[in-house]
């Protein structure tokens, strides 16, 4: 079976999406939308696509059989929710929205109409974090104690400039972590299961023009009783490549970027050695440290495949709405902790107030 795609959003990111679909044997990109019909048309000439300035028209194309959502962090929800209406089934770019509330829109939207829903982090599918969520479902950690995301990154005053949206509540719905480092925010709860509470500082330290955190640090408990940190920047000049560490009382593994720096554990297992070895400088992207165009798509390549394998098996997505839904909560839990300087407890009970957040930074 064939899958035809289309791509709503034409910005930088599209153009990962383009590659990934490219390479899937079984489909093939049909169609591209952009409010700016002028996008649109230079997006469609440069993938070889049709350009579509109305998005109603778009979803009306019965070649089209999935969306793939690449517009602004807090513009998600509205072509997820009409594509959902269509009968299209939706991959989002992460995250899935900016707050609790438009999450639930598009997860119900695609639920009440039978589509699938996946949120895209394409960390999830690399040969190491799998290696490290097996490991750890094996419980080869032992009693873990400590789970560490560290996104040391850096971006530019003309980054923030680029673009409108950028840094902005309203439409990047927060900074440094909800646009950079809510990769490894995703991972790390992925590996050590529910956040029970947390406390948090957010500022805003080397930029000027934008509304939301350049530099944020979170402490967490998780509901297992172990012990965590989130370090987020888009300051730390140059940019460093991203960690994941996972400690406990018979082993550690610390993973950079893609490529696993520690893997020591108590018990031996016969395919360490070959883990380590696999695993170990491994030929990767800078993974957007210092350059957001400087990825690579072989992530989004293996995340497109798995949602086309849950269209045929009829399952959910390896990464879901309700996933895709966990970090960004874990988020705005910060930001909240971060702006009432108390400890805040998940789940959520509601939203955290916008206004309220912009007194945080």
């Amino acid at each position: 079976m064939d899958h035809g795609f289309a791509i709503i959003g034409c910005g930088m990111i599209a153009r990962f999406h383009a590659k990934a679909i490219a390479d899937l044997p079984n489909a093939r990109l049909v169609a591209c939308y952009s409010q700016t019909k002028a996008s649109a048309d230079r997006f469609a000439e440069e993938v070889g696509c049709k350009a579509y300035g109305d998005l109603d028209e778009l979803l009306a194309d019965p070649d089209v059989t999935i969306v793939s959502i690449g517009t602004p962090s807090g513009a998600h929800m509205e072509p997820a929710v009409a594509a959902a209406k269509a009968g299209k089934h939706v991959i989002v770019e992460k995250p899935l929205e900016i707050t609790l509330a438009r999450c639930d829109a598009m997860i119900e939207a695609c639920k009440e109409n039978n589509v699938k829903l996946s949120t895209i982090f394409p960390s999830r599918f690399h040969a190491s974090s799998r290696e490290m969520k097996r490991a750890m479902d094996q419980g080869r950690f032992g009693r873990v104690t400590l789970g560490d995301a560290i996104v040391k990154w850096y971006r530019s005053q003309e980054y923030y400039d680029s673009g409108a949206w950028r840094g902005t509540w309203e439409l990047d719905g927060g900074g440094a972590l909800m646009n950079q480092a809510i990769h490894s925010v995703d991972l790390l709860a992925w590996l050590m299961g529910p956040v029970d509470s947390i406390q948090a500082y957010c500022g805003l330290l080397g930029h000027e023009r934008i509304a939301v955190e350049d530099t944020a640090v979170a402490t967490l408990r998780f509901k297992n009783g172990a012990l965590g940190t989130i370090e987020a920047t888009t300051t730390a000049y140059p940019g460093y490549l991203k960690r994941i560490e996972i400690h406990g009382s018979h082993g550690s593994a610390i993973m950079e970027e893609e490529d696993l720096l520690k893997w020591d554990f108590a018990e031996k297992d016969i395919h360490d050695e070959r883990i380590l070895e696999a695993m170990a400088n491994q030929e990767s992207s800078g993974g957007g440290a210092s350059d957001p165009s400087a990825i690579g798509y072989h992530g989004h390549l293996m995340q497109f495949e798995d949602l086309l394998r849950a269209i045929e098996e009829d399952r959910a997505p390896a990464v879901d709405g309700p996933e895709g839904r966990r970090s960004v909560e874990i988020i705005l839990a910060i930001y909240a902790a971060a702006e009432a300087q108390a400890a805040v407890s998940l789940p959520l009970e509601k939203d955290p107030d916008l206004a309220a957040r912009k007194k945080s930074v």
